[in-house]
């Protein structure tokens, strides 16, 4: 099987001003890298998921955005500014939830509103700078996550994991998968069991692809399922990504989230949300102030049947997301370190370090 580790999830083509991306709803079946340039395709890459992941959204943000200030024309820096806001404005609509794309973008505005009344090339160029640093400082903050998270297990763990939160969303590494990821770049051997996740199948799908292509001993589960495997005895540890992280350690993520943090204290299985610190959303007091994405019906009734499975009228909820409560996770790994309770206080003293880790 094709090792995914051999792409890069997100990567700018300044050849052909493009972003390129691996196209995530053709997998497993098909590795494929899209070339984008349109604003119309990249905002549709990130709504369809064809690229997804909270850091790998971001990254593709700030890829699209610099290619959209490319695109002005104008001279005059009260225009730029104006164009490059509704450009902004419109990947931001993209997805409500995953914080990464706000930051992003907002990291990419305030390299032009440092430079007033420079030269619109020279605001380019800056711009198109950002744009690459986001994009290494993201493969750094998840090596740094793997190193740390790789403390926290041992060799022969079972992990639990739920949705995809590996290389695929993130540029390299990823965040829940890149304790595994490091480890057996180490020589670890690890049994990883990952959800199925409803309702767009990331852990069937995606995770499984990744860990098997990357050699882990790889296992699928229904969701439903997880109650049974840790009453088995197999998982030794739960590790989540992260969506939009919350002042007081809520931690937003694909749902289904919120039931594996209450089996494993149920079980005494430590839980573990895996995140860097783009990712914690200080205005969020907790996961009850973050906007959750509501997904199309269809998604559930129709997408992944040869015919509609679901009695045609029947009502659909299909949120895309709910939060671990913080009083249910064990600790929260980012790139400066892990963070403990009581959360207020260490993901705040967090948010200024340095990463430990290079890539």
């Amino acid at each position: 099987m094709e090792n995914i580790l051999h792409y890069d999830t997100v990567a700018l083509d300044d050849e052909k001003n493009a972003l390129v991306i691996v196209d995530q709803t053709r997998l497993p079946g098909e590795v494929a890298l899209l070339s984008l340039t349109r604003q119309e395709e990249i905002r549709r890459a990130i709504y369809l998921l064809q690229v997804r992941g909270a850091p790998a959204i971001g990254v593709a943000a700030a890829i699209g955005v610099y290619l959209a200030a490319r695109e002005i024309r104008t001279e005059e820096y009260g225009a730029f500014c104006r164009e490059f806001k509704t450009a902004k404005d419109y990947l931001a609509s993209a997805r409500p939830t995953a914080v990464n794309l706000f930051w992003a973008l907002d990291r990419m505005e305030r390299v032009v509103l440092a430079h007033r009344g420079e030269p619109a090339a020279r605001i380019k160029a800056l711009l198109h700078d950002e744009a690459v640093a986001i994009r290494d400082e993201d493969v750094c903050a998840c090596r740094a996550i793997g190193e740390h998270g790789l403390s926290l297990i041992k060799d022969g763990d079972g992990i639990l994991t739920h949705c995809n939160a590996g290389q695929l969303a993130a540029v390299k590494y990823g965040t829940a998968l890149a304790p595994i990821h490091v480890g057996l770049e180490k020589g670890y051997r690890f049994r990883v069991f990952t959800d199925e996740t409803r309702p767009l199948l990331q852990g069937a799908r995606l995770s499984a692809f990744e860990m098997h292509s990357a050699g882990a001993d790889t296992t699928v589960i229904c969701d439903s399922m997880a109650s049974q495997v840790m009453k088995n005895g197999w998982i030794q540890a739960v590790f989540v990504g992260c969506d939009r992280l919350a002042a007081n350690g809520d931690a937003c993520n694909k749902i289904g989230t919120s039931g594996l943090a209450i089996l494993a204290q149920y079980y005494g299985i430590p839980f573990y949300v895996c995140a860097p610190t783009s990712t914690l959303d200080l205005r969020a007091a907790t996961g009850s102030d973050i906007p959750i994405e509501e997904r199309p019906p269809e998604e559930v009734t129709e997408l992944w049947y040869e015919k509609r499975m679901a009695p045609a009228g029947v009502n659909v909820y299909n949120p895309a997301f709910d939060f671990a409560d913080h009083a249910l996770v064990t600790a929260v790994v980012t790139e400066h370190g892990i963070a403990r309770p009581p959360y207020p206080e260490s993901l705040r003293a967090m948010a200024g370090r340095r990463p430990e880790f290079t890539a």
